[in-house]
């Protein structure tokens, strides 16, 4: 199998390392670097619970080889926590509206909510529900996540940059 050196930023850190062609960029977060909070779901790109962010855009890291992130910027949800290492504020609605239950979608959803409120801080429920659609939720239901991310955003309004550091 050949294998191919890859460099890249993971959560604001210089990765390098030498992989195997055909490795899964989840796969190389979850094993090579140890970040589990990135779930494995249906490995087909359809459940949403793998997502990060891609220079910015969410995408589905089962889909993507690692050889695929070279040069690029990849965070994880443990990259999205605050500079103080606590929950953003866009994390802490989350927690806040009981928007999760056991928690294997959350990381997709937050990745999806975070890059909808970098683009839009003033979501509708509409435009929240459409920026979400990709992801699946199989117990908490949808209400309490829009409901999450609309808090966020009402939140990020009022407050400082510093105060929600991992969700700009």
């Amino acid at each position: 199998m050949s294998t191919h050196r890859i460099s890249f930023r993971l959560n604001g850190r210089k990765v390098e390392s030498e992989v195997a062609s055909r490795l899964s960029l989840v796969d190389f977060i979850r094993d090579r670097m140890d970040l589990t909070g990135t779930h494995v779901g249906c490995e087909h790109g359809v459940c949403g619970a793998c997502s990060v962010l891609l220079d910015g855009e969410p995408v589905r890291s089962c889909l993507l080889l690692a050889v695929q992130a070279e040069g690029s910027e990849v965070v994880t949800i443990e990259g999205l926590l605050d500079n103080g290492g606590r929950l953003s504020l866009l994390q802490d609605s989350f927690w806040e509206t009981h928007a999760l239950q056991c928690g294997y979608c959350t990381p997709g959803m937050i990745v999806a909510a975070h890059a909808l409120l970098r683009e839009n801080a003033a979501p509708t429920d509409h435009e929240i529900r459409e920026a979400i659609a990709g992801n699946l939720c199989r117990c908490t239901g949808y209400a309490q996540i829009v409901e999450a991310i609309k808090v966020a955003a009402a939140r990020m309004s009022q407050s400082t940059p510093s105060e929600h550091a991992g969700d700009d």
